[in-house]
């Protein structure tokens, strides 16, 4: 589809170039053949009266080298244009798979994440009908063995709920325009710890000063979560998950560090990635998400101008840190 686009496009690039090309050749020769004629005629008429001769009537010095130089003009053109003909074919080919290309890479992530997602969907509802088919079907079931598949039913239903929310999160960072006030950043990260870590038992954060950035309260709130839950997923239990915020007069750089297997180096470039999940980089194989809370955590920081990126040492620890711009006003001023 897209080299046809492609073969298309360059058509018209070339067609248009050609258009101004011979326009400008019509031009051209017009200009200097009225020109060549004009200094030929005074040429002509200085050296009749240098040499004393009578005027020519019938100008055939005059036709006669206007003729041969409108000729030499109209073969210069003609090459001119060839060459404009070839080179423009190519840049123009070029031009168009260049123009194309983040609309194809946006068409085949498009894809892919359609596919992905349609899987994603399909698997906890096929285990849901499977489920409620041998229920079904099985004359003696119990009421505990009923209430049994009802409670497997509905975490299918949760994750399913989970996985919408996350899609529609998604979709709205793609397309809607965020609204943003001033946020303090230790204030978002304590009220996310004492929804995932009421106890304090786990999560550390370190921090001298209140941060603030222009953003998306809620987005925001988001992100962190996102990183906590997934530090707290993939980390043996009863670690601790430690935290660091610090700012400069220009920026605000959030960490949050892990123990446990660590991630592979040759996932790291995919972990970002859209459904991308790698179990065998987990601590704990029976936590497996979607593979979209990371995707929408980089999607969050690119939003606001920042940066997210992650280290990982195996077996040892795993770091994930973003920064982004801070503004210069004092909370009471805000």
């Amino acid at each position: 589809m897209f080299q046809s686009a492609t073969l298309k496009l360059t058509g018209w690039y070339l067609l248009i170039l050609m258009v101004i090309s011979i326009l400008f050749s019509v031009a051209i020769y017009q200009t200097t053949s009225h020109e060549v004629d004009i200094r030929l005629a005074k040429l002509q008429s200085n050296l009749r009266v240098a040499s004393g001769f009578a005027p020519d009537p019938n100008n055939i010095f005059r036709t006669t080298e206007s003729g041969e130089a409108s000729s030499h003009i109209v073969i210069e053109l003609i090459y001119a244009n060839v060459i404009i003909l070839v080179s423009g074919g190519v840049i123009s080919f070029l031009l168009a798979r260049r123009t194309l290309r983040p609309i194809e890479e946006a068409h085949d992530a498009q894809t892919r994440f359609t596919s992905d997602a349609s899987h994603e969907l399909r698997t906890p509802l096929a285990a849901m009908k499977t489920e409620l088919e041998v229920a079904l079907r099985d004359k003696n079931a119990t009421k505990a063995d009923l209430e049994k598949i009802l409670y497997s039913n509905l975490e299918e239903v949760d994750k399913l709920t989970n996985l919408s929310e996350m899609l529609l999160n998604l979709s709205r960072l793609d397309h809607d325009k965020l609204e943003r006030t001033a946020v303090d950043m230790q204030d978002v990260t304590r009220e996310v710890i004492d929804l995932y870590d009421s106890a304090g038992s786990r999560v550390n954060i370190k921090t001298s000063s209140h941060p603030l950035v222009e953003g998306n309260e809620t987005a925001l709130i988001e992100l962190v979560s996102v990183l906590v839950d997934n530090a707290l997923k993939y980390s043996p239990d009863n670690s601790p998950i430690n935290i660091s915020i610090s700012s400069n007069n220009k920026q605000l750089a959030f960490s949050i560090r892990n123990s446990g297997r660590g991630i592979d180096a040759e996932i790291l470039p995919h972990i970002f990635d859209r459904f991308y999940r790698a179990d065998n980089s987990r601590t704990k194989q029976d936590n497996k998400g979607y593979g979209l809370g990371l995707a929408l955590a980089k999607k969050i920081v690119e939003l606001h101008h920042g940066e997210l990126s992650v280290t990982s040492t195996p077996n040892k620890s795993t770091i994930f840190k973003f920064t982004l711009p801070t503004i210069q006003k004092s909370p009471s001023k805000i």
